[in-house]
């Protein structure tokens, strides 16, 4: 495998490349607080940053963005359709609202945020429409179990970009990775570091010893040696920092093993398997 460093991307359908490494603004408060953290992800070398209409923070991701002096094009923004904004017209609405906020002419990722069941396929016909039209350069889904993934293919073509999920190794989806591995969707891990909630876990820990790195380290290592995109969220700097390291170690198949078997359906998230 080609060494992955903090500029590595996945390809696409229609061209597009997602960095492996994003940098999520979930719960970072609206304001300086947001516009802090993006400034210091993008200084420390980031360049894909995940945000959603739901956060209430893509005004100040877009404002962090034109400050940092990149070019829009370098840098790669998600941001996600809302479960009340669904439908094929209030999509289309949500998608220009958005666009506003993040005083953007495109989104290059644009998802719908959960599988809201009566809608959810006129949703995906508004997101292949803002495709068409070049107002969003890759269109996906979050939150989607591989019931709600075979039908959105029983009505379209058009196969996600990409499925964002909760995924660490305490909550290792194998099949559902597989699957979207099998049918060309990048699989990004929300939630990488299950809230810190499982840092202490003594099998994380030894891998972390052996590794001379930190758990969280490890835990997103890990989700890039499965070939995740990995999205972890801090509003500190020195997290910030800490969890973009992650490029000069590598996982031995062991250690791979070890956490591989940490895998215990826990989930700091709503789980959308019940969802119809």
């Amino acid at each position: 495998p080609v060494p992955l460093d903090i500029h590595s991307c996945l390809p696409l359908p229609g061209g597009a490349k997602i960095p492996v490494l994003g940098f999520g603004v979930f719960q970072i408060p609206a304001g300086g607080a947001t516009r802090r953290a993006v400034a210091d992800a993008l200084k420390v070398g980031y360049r894909h940053i995940d945000t959603a209409k739901i956060y209430g923070n893509e005004a100040d991701v877009g404002e962090a963005v034109r400050a940092s002096g990149l070019r829009r094009e370098d840098v790669f923004l998600t941001t996600k359709v809302w479960n009340g904004d669904q439908g094929f017209d209030a999509t289309l609405k949500a998608c220009d609202e958005s666009l506003e906020k993040l005083k953007s002419p495109f989104i290059d990722l644009y998802l719908i945020h959960w599988p809201v069941g009566p809608v959810r396929k006129a949703t995906w016909r508004a997101l292949e429409k803002l495709k068409a039209e070049g107002k969003c350069r890759a269109i996906g889904v979050s939150n989607f179990t591989a019931a709600h993934l075979d039908d959105l293919k029983s009505s379209s073509a058009t196969v996600p970009a990409a499925n964002q999920v909760e995924f660490s190794p305490f909550l290792f989806q194998r099949d559902l990775l597989e699957l979207c591995r099998a049918r060309g969707i990048v699989v990004e891990a929300y939630s990488p570091l299950a809230k810190a909630k499982r840092l202490s876990d003594p099998g994380l820990g030894a891998v972390a010893k052996k590794q001379g790195r930190t758990a969280p380290q490890v835990m997103l290592r890990w989700g890039l040696q499965h070939g995740l995109v990995v999205l972890p969220r801090s509003s500190r700097r020195e997290h910030i920092e800490e969890n973009a390291r992650l490029f000069d170690f590598e996982l031995d198949a062991s250690d791979m093993k070890a956490l591989d078997a940490l895998n215990a359906g826990y989930r700091t998230a709503w789980d959308p398997t019940a969802q119809p």
